[in-house]
């Protein structure tokens, strides 16, 4: 798709601040550049919120929270269903633009449209199911009744991976629970939580449960809504250097918060791995969203016995993998959201091949424009070696063998990370021991796919705390009060 058959979509976008309601433009008119990776070209300009700006959307969800919570669950369930519907029938358009902003291929944007939705869909069903208990007082003489209650206004800071699904894992729980927000997205991809902002105002969420501010000051805006009082509850999803500075800025007010953080997964193959099933896994584990995904397979531990074959499979399919524009048909692998990215795999990749690692297939970054890396397989790498500690964020599989189950735990768990991790292997009494020993917030058992809308997902260490999805989700907005009441 070329560039004037992608200009009716950009039009028509939404590119202004979202506060209390309504759009308007940002503090004194100030705006910045939305990029299109494929190229570096400018694709549009959008509403850049300062520090009063986002100070103003916090005033407006603080107005808003005290009849938000009063909303009947099932008014709250129902606004959720609305918004699920309008985003599956506008599927196309949050595809196209998030293939536009971010990069990646339509195709793939279309998976991240139908896995983002279903968690309006999941937290509308849960609305209804907010409630505590009643009993008797063991001792006797009294009754207990613990109630729930929404947590009240919240932060969520977005990252600009996956625009649509990191936005609706945070509102729609949130939505369920009675709690009004703040959303800074990222400032590359703005444009998807704009539209989405759109549509929940269409299904009819009241003026200032919702309010997105997209900016180039995250740092700022964050260490001012954190220094609010009325703001009670922080969830960020990003590396884990800012995560570290948004946890220290909550403890002084003692904010709610949620960190999903950076991820390091192993991706461990044992010998007696089927190993067909071991490649498909990995092509999914790794190249969804070209690697940039806090849950990509980064550590390939493959048993000495069949890395090598494994290895010739993986680069055989990683090879035959096409580069291009997301927006054009047969692309397979779009580009990295910028030119940082690309320097930092590139970097990463030759140090493994200065610490020994052997090139499979790729290796060297792609000429021509746009923020493209080709997908790259490395047999033979050192477990010191410095792509084996940080987070590639991009379309490389190092793999590195092992001997022994004992010496695949102890390298798989040798990260400060803890978020998702991957095993392939046909012995069942290997599996729950994997299960029970990796340190780990998910772990994926001869599967790439662990992302669900129906399942808690987290991590643990640097990876971060709290959850998102499944039955645990709304949890993180709900505080718990205790009533205690006579017997008669």
């Amino acid at each position: 798709m070329t560039g004037p058959d992608r200009l009716p979509l950009l039009d028509d976008a939404q590119r202004d601040l979202f506060v209390g309601g309504r759009w308007r433009p940002a503090e004194a008119g100030a705006r910045f550049e939305v990029l299109d990776p494929a190229d570096g070209s400018v694709l549009t300009d959008v509403a850049d919120g300062s520090v009063a700006d986002a100070r103003s959307a916090l005033d407006a969800a603080v107005a808003a929270q005290a009849d938000w919570a009063r909303t009947a669950p099932r008014e709250r369930g129902e606004i959720l269903r609305r918004a699920f519907e309008l985003v599956a029938q506008r599927a196309d358009d949050f595809a196209l633009l998030m293939s536009l902003e971010m990069g990646k291929p339509v195709s793939e944007a279309k998976g991240e449209v139908t896995y983002g939705n279903e968690f309006f869909r999941w937290f509308s069903e849960e609305a209804v199911r907010i409630h505590g208990r009643y009993m008797p007082n063991p001792a006797g003489g009294s009754r207990l009744l613990t109630l729930k209650k929404p947590v009240g206004p919240c932060l969520f800071v977005t990252p600009w991976n996956f625009p649509l699904a990191m936005g609706t894992r945070k509102i729609g729980p949130a939505i369920a629970a009675g709690c009004t927000m703040v959303v800074k997205p990222a400032a590359q991809t703005p444009l998807t939580m704009l539209a989405l902002a759109a549509v929940l105002a269409e299904a009819g969420l009241p003026d200032g449960v919702l309010n997105v501010v997209p900016s180039t000051h995250a740092a700022e805006i964050s260490e001012a809504l954190q220094a609010d009082d009325r703001l009670r509850k922080v969830s960020f999803t990003g590396s884990t250097a800012v995560g570290r500075v948004m946890v220290r800025q909550s403890a002084e007010r003692l904010q709610r918060v949620s960190m999903e953080l950076g991820g390091n997964a192993p991706f461990l193959v044992f010998a007696d791995a089927d190993l067909d099933a071991a490649v498909d896994g990995a092509m999914v584990a790794k190249m969804r969203n070209m690697g940039e995904a806090c849950t990509a397979a980064n550590r390939f531990l493959v048993h000495a016995d069949v890395a090598e074959e494994f290895g010739r499979r993986l680069g055989e399919r990683m090879g035959a993998l096409r580069l291009g524009r997301g927006q054009d048909e047969g692309t397979d692998v779009g580009p990295l959201i910028d030119e940082k990215a690309v320097a930092s795999v590139t970097e990463l990749v030759g140090g493994a091949v200065q610490d020994g690692a052997r090139v499979v297939v790729g290796g060297e970054p792609h000429e021509g424009p746009g923020y493209f890396y080709p997908p790259t397989v490395l047999l033979d790498v050192p477990q010191g070696s410095a792509i084996n500690a940080e987070e590639i964020f991009g379309p490389v599989a190092p793999i590195t063998t092992f001997e022994t189950e004992e010496e695949a735990v102890a390298k798989a768990n040798d990260t400060e990370y803890g978020l998702a991790s991957y095993v392939y292997t046909r012995d069942l009494a290997r599996t729950i021991r994997l299960a029970e020993s990796l340190e780990f917030g998910m772990v994926g058992v001869n599967t790439g796919l662990i992302s669900n809308p129906a399942a808690p997902f987290g991590g643990v260490k640097a990876s971060g705390f709290g959850r998102e999805g499944g039955f645990e989700g709304i949890e993180e907005y709900l505080e718990t009060t205790y009533v205690a009441l006579p017997a008669g």
